[in-house]
């Protein structure tokens, strides 16, 4: 196992000040101020996905990645450093690698929880610092490099925003969706280790390190029936319309007393024995986890009581899932969406899909 020493020295500058702090707190001047960290860490060679290097501020988590993974296997969050330069003037899907194909980069942003297709088309510096925090991940794990050392992991968004996106991250790694083959993630926050689930993490308090047995906890979601009124706080993160239709049947999903998600189901018109899905949107801080999913399970198999149900979708990410999915089977693909006809047609909405890709798919009421 490698042993990495970093020896740190600066130049003191002699001044009044300097010297008036040495005489108060007995601090021993010389011409350079030394420090010295000496660790042990896994070969980069070895069989390992995911490491974490931990520590309080100044404790040398940042001098030992770049120590031993090199400046150009280290990057950091632009929402702390300017190690990812997005364009001011260009949508953030247009920040990433020319090289790369749109759908890997959409695909990469759907992995790490950044599911809002109106939000890919924003410049960088008007999202949220959870959504930065997102792109500059998908910027991260999107780097052809055999190991990339993301310093200053979760440090600009809440705590629950950090499990989650910690946990996006290992689902993806553990998948095989990123280039980088190897990712380290370089933080003060201890409370990210067990939804990150590293292989291996360097406790820099005391120079350990360890090799992972850490799991996530559970996520538990609380689902029950709303009124119309929760519907503001998710309409305008739904990929294609923000409206609710009046007749819609609507339930909230709770973590930790915290909405994260809702879905709304509707009678399907001229259909007396089936309601469709009408709306379904995870807060974009709490994606990335199969939350969604796991609510349109849960909406479905209540309804499937007394109804058939379906869904129509064009979200990519979810189309994906759902085709994944036992509980759901895929009833009709439409490649280039059609127009609205019969009972939508007269009521005005004749615009439908076109020019999207639909999927439909029905719940299986006998698997349960």
């Amino acid at each position: 196992m490698p042993r990495v020493d970093a020896l740190v020295q600066t130049p003191v500058f002699d001044s009044f000040r300097v010297r008036q702090v040495a005489g108060l707190f007995d601090v021993q001047l010389s011409e350079r101020s030394t420090q010295r960290f000496e660790v042990d860490l896994p070969d980069v060679e070895s069989d390992w996905t995911i490491g974490a290097i931990v520590g309080p501020s100044g404790s040398g988590k940042s001098t030992i990645a770049k120590q031993a993974f090199g400046n150009d296997g280290c990057l950091a969050s632009k929402s702390i450093f300017d190690s990812v330069d997005w364009p001011h003037d260009k949508a953030v899907i247009d920040g990433f690698e020319e090289t790369l194909p749109g759908k890997q980069v959409t695909a990469m942003l759907n992995s790490v929880g950044f599911s809002s297709p109106p939000a890919w088309i924003r410049p960088w510096h008007v999202l949220s610092n959870g959504e930065k925090f997102r792109c500059d991940l998908a910027y991260a794990l999107l780097k052809d490099q055999s190991l990339i050392a993301f310093d200053e992991f979760t440090s600009v968004v809440d705590r629950q925003v950090a499990r989650f996106g910690s946990a996006a991250v290992a689902k993806t790694l553990r998948a095989g969706r990123a280039r980088c083959k190897k990712f380290v993630a370089i933080t003060c926050h201890y409370d990210i280790l067990d939804w990150l689930e590293p292989d291996w993490y360097l406790d820099m308090a005391d120079q350990t390190l360890h090799w992972g047995s850490l799991r996530r906890p559970a996520i538990q979601l609380q689902v029950r029936s709303c009124r119309q009124d929760q519907w503001r706080l998710f309409k305008r993160h739904h990929y294609l319309s923000s409206n609710l239709n009046k007749a819609a049947r609507c339930y909230l999903a709770t973590w930790d007393g915290k909405p994260i998600a809702f879905c709304s189901t509707l009678h399907l018109y001229g259909q007396k024995d089936i309601r469709m899905i009408h709306r379904l949107v995870v807060l974009p801080d709490f994606q990335g986890l199969g939350v969604g999913t796991a609510m349109l399970d849960c909406i479905a198999k209540l309804e499937a009581q007394t109804m058939r149900v379906s869904i129509v979708t064009s979200h990519p990410a979810l189309i994906r899932s759902l085709s994944r999915n036992e509980r759901w089977r895929c009833t009709k693909v439409v490649k280039c969406g059609q127009a609205h006809n019969g009972i939508l047609a007269r009521t005005g909405k004749k615009i439908g899909s076109i020019g999207r890709m639909t999927a439909s798919f029905r719940y299986r009421k006998a698997m349960h």
